[in-house]
């Protein structure tokens, strides 16, 4: 069985559909890899180009404190909730249509974006664009899969993971560069109008040259199970970035209290489906698998941890040090380059001692906090290497970890729950940094807004609301280790998790 984000298992075999888009050459087999590379891309670097901007947005935009949180973490929750059933529109509706569709939708929103009045509007259009790239990336590996033989498969999934490596590098530079250079006078605008380009010439190319093919047989939604699942992320989502800004009214502790009925209302209906037969969004049988369950756990810590991570470090660097955006990116830069160094190390070696890389990166990214803490804690303008020591120690974590963790996770699952499994993962990892941005951003803003009411410098304030966010980040990151301990030795040997 193939493995997909929707959360359902897929057949090895596809139909492909020919005619006048499919595939029939080495060239236009290259080109399509080059569309599905692009697109992926374009998300992969759309996060960290928006984290090292959000201090210039935020000012330009006058938002408040749960606003440009909400700017993180709408994206990331349209996209989690959309990944749930993208995949299996695909299969049912054609990979090849499914994918553009996705693709011209993000790139409107995009527009959107790039136009947006006020950060009401931002963030209504990052709600669109999560929704559409839900759609698209379960299709991309995906299409890979249905348009290449196995030998050159291989290659074209090395192809997708130098991609990724790419993207490391080039968010924070590429943000850094168009928030600081005001290309045509757009300032921040211009990283998502770059966007708008590279989406609109992919869409007309991808319109032209990509296969179509879809699953053999018919699919399930799971549409109620999928909408109780967003309700409960919602629910616990919306007092926690808005209760500071709204005083902590009753009903938002409320609306708190309503995501537990909620949850148990999301197994309920899983089991019924379950019982009739059905294709729920995650089998409750799951959860008494220990490594599943760990994994879960593992997810919410270790993405909720590095989901907050870079939105409050720019917000320290720019608003509190009197950095650049281009100089907040050189400093991330580092992160970049240790994950670059060790991911391949990663994925060589996991089928081997996978919990043993997974339990040194987490120790390697909880010891690259406590650097940070000891460097940001004396409340000091600090240097450029002060700060990229740590953070290459973290990118060197990095690298170990998330490569590899869902594979490892997945060698602790029965192979016929495996597809299940992975989808709900990748899913968890989108809210888990959602939920990390609302907690931890909830923490930095209170300790933050307590400075100034004490009238402390700017310096002062944002060191010491970044140093209050950095024990948790070590407690997410040493917790994550201990509870891989819990996970099986090696990971399953297979191809990337679509």
């Amino acid at each position: 069985m193939q493995k997909d984000v929707s959360g359902s298992p897929r057949q090895d075999s596809t139909v492909s559909i020919s005619g006048p888009h499919t595939a029939s050459s080495s060239r236009s087999l290259l080109i399509t890899l080059a569309v599905v590379l692009v697109a992926d891309f374009m998300d992969l670097i759309d996060a960290t180009m928006l984290s090292i901007a959000a201090p210039i947005i935020a000012t330009d935009l006058q938002s408040s404190d749960a606003a440009l949180q909400w700017m993180i973490v709408s994206y990331t929750l349209a996209l989690g909730a959309a990944l749930i059933t993208g995949g299996r529109i695909g299969d049912q509706f054609g990979r090849r249509r499914v994918f553009l569709i996705g693709l011209a939708g993000s790139t409107l929103a995009t527009v959107g974006s790039a136009f947006a009045p006020s950060m009401a509007v931002l963030i209504a259009t990052r709600v669109l664009q999560g929704l559409a790239t839900g759609l698209m990336l379960p299709q991309s590996l995906a299409i890979i899969r249905s348009s290449f033989e196995p030998e050159a498969r291989a290659k074209a999934f090395g192809a997708y993971g130098a991609v990724l490596g790419l993207a490391a590098v080039a968010g924070p530079l590429l943000g850094g560069f168009l928030a600081d250079a005001n290309l045509f006078g757009l300032g921040w605008r211009a990283i998502f109008w770059v966007n708008v380009v590279i989406g609109a010439v992919t869409l007309i190319v991808g319109a032209w040259v990509l296969p179509e093919s879809r699953a053999p047989g018919g699919t399930q939604f799971d549409l109620p199970g999928a909408g109780l699942a967003a309700s409960v992320a919602v629910l616990v989502l919306l007092p926690l970035v808005q209760g500071s800004d709204w005083g902590w009214p009753w009903w938002s502790f409320v609306l708190l209290a309503l995501s537990i009925p909620t949850a148990v209302a999301f197994i309920m209906r899983e089991r019924h489906l379950v019982a009739h037969g059905g294709q729920p969004i995650l089998n409750p049988v799951l959860l008494q698998v220990r490594a599943f369950s760990s994994g879960l756990l593992i997810s919410l810590l270790f993405f909720g941890a590095i989901g907050a991570f870079f939105l409050l470090l720019s917000l320290y660097l720019q608003l509190g040090t009197g950095r650049t955006a281009l100089d907040t990116s050189l400093i991330i830069l580092p992160y970049a380059i240790g994950s670059l160094v060790t991911s391949g190390i990663g994925v060589q070696f996991a089928t081997r001692a996978g919990r043993v890389l997974l339990v040194s990166g987490a120790l390697m990214l909880a010891a690259s906090q406590a650097l940070l803490l000891f460097v940001v804690g004396e409340a000091t303008n600090p240097s450029y290497w002060a700060l990229a020591i740590p953070l290459f120690v973290g990118g060197l974590g990095i690298g170990l970890t998330a490569p590899v963790l869902v594979n490892v996770i997945l060698a602790g699952v029965p192979a016929k729950d495996a597809g299940a499994a992975s989808g709900v993962l990748t899913t968890v990892s989108q809210v888990g940094g959602a939920v990390g941005v609302a907690v931890l951003g909830l923490l930095f803003f209170n300790v933050l807004n307590a400075s100034f009411a004490a009238a402390a410098s700017p310096l002062a304030a944002y060191s010491a609301a970044f140093s209050a966010i950095l024990p948790w980040q070590i407690a997410c990151y040493g917790v994550a280790a201990a509870l891989m301990l819990l996970l099986p030795r090696r990971a399953i040997s297979d191809a990337p998790q679509e």
